[in-house]
């Protein structure tokens, strides 16, 4: 017997039958206020989260938001949007898709209280490229759509997984060039959450 075939035949002989199968790891559950939760994570991430009372306090947001960055009193919501009844009697509502220098209001079906996140299925009147090409995003969040966890937005998902699903920790940003933080790399600049808890 050679040595190369010593060696392999007492690793052979080692070599256990049935290694253990370790056990499913599941984090510890996300429990609490979720709306907070879900608030003081997105905020860790360069976000504007307010949280508003009610709908009726949207239009204000929205405008002291617009003057805050010293933008434009204009906005661009899609047309299907649930959001196009919104009435805002001092900002501009336009209807195409937003420009690289826009602001857009969106809707977010889901948030995820666990990692800060907002949750985009796709679908009639969320088109998904109004993440992506505005300057700033504003979102609107019902509090009732925070979730603790993903596992919890992809089964409330009806019919399955959609044909996509933009997940969104915060302002676009990315750490390449020469090794900076830069915002709104691949999408907005900035992102602001309107929580909304009734």
């Amino acid at each position: 017997m050679s040595g190369r075939e010593e060696i392999l035949s007492s690793i052979r002989a080692r070599r256990l039958l049935q290694t253990p199968r370790p056990a499913a790891y599941r984090a510890p559950p996300t429990t609490g206020d979720l709306p907070a939760i879900f608030a003081k994570k997105l905020s860790a991430q360069f976000a504007d989260v307010r949280m508003l009372e009610s709908m009726a306090d949207v239009p204000a947001a929205i405008a002291d938001i617009l003057r805050g960055r010293n933008m434009a009193a204009e906005i661009h919501i899609p047309p299907d949007s649930e959001l196009a009844a919104l009435d805002l009697p001092n900002v501009a509502i336009k209807r195409e898709p937003p420009g690289a220098f826009d602001a857009a209001v969106t809707v977010a079906p889901f948030a995820i209280a666990e990692t800060g996140t907002l949750a985009y299925p796709s679908g009639r009147g969320a088109p998904a490229s109004w993440h992506f090409r505005p300057v700033l995003e504003i979102v609107v969040l019902r509090a009732s759509s925070v979730v603790a966890e993903l596992e919890d937005v992809l089964a409330a998902l009806p019919a399955g997984l959609p044909s996509t699903l933009n997940l969104v920790s915060g302002p676009s940003r990315t750490g390449d060039i020469e090794q900076t933080m830069e915002l709104g790399a691949h999408g907005p600049k900035a992102l602001a959450v309107l929580v909304v808890k009734g």
